[in-house]
């Protein structure tokens, strides 16, 4: 996979808590400014990690289930998946510099 999958309320289970190794979520929403500057950045990394980590993007407007779970109140909010369990998060437009950190510590 080298660019981000779309997750649903439906299919985040499936595609995320019951994936292997690490996968990294994006909850955004479309009307969210910071949420488009951070969108290249895990597109980039997505493909850079391709093989190592699974990126995904949620949009929170619809997918209210799934945003609430995971206790979503500000976008952009990365949240980074080990084997199913959250151990990471990243809140905000944050430079690549950081992102890339966390992906480095969690696709090892």
């Amino acid at each position: 996979m080298s660019m981000p999958v779309a997750v649903t309320d439906e299919n985040f289970e499936g595609e995320i808590e019951k994936h292997s190794g690490l996968a990294v979520v994006d909850f955004w929403a479309a009307w969210c400014g910071p949420c488009r500057i951070i969108a290249p950045i895990l597109d980039q990394l997505a493909v850079e990690y391709a093989g190592r980590a699974k990126v995904a993007k949620l949009d929170v407007d619809s997918n209210l289930k799934t945003s609430t779970r995971f206790n979503v109140r500000s976008i952009p909010m990365v949240l980074f998946f080990k084997d199913g369990k959250v151990v990471d998060q990243v809140i905000g437009a944050v430079p690549r510099p950081v992102l890339e950190e966390k992906f480095r510590k969690h696709a090892a």
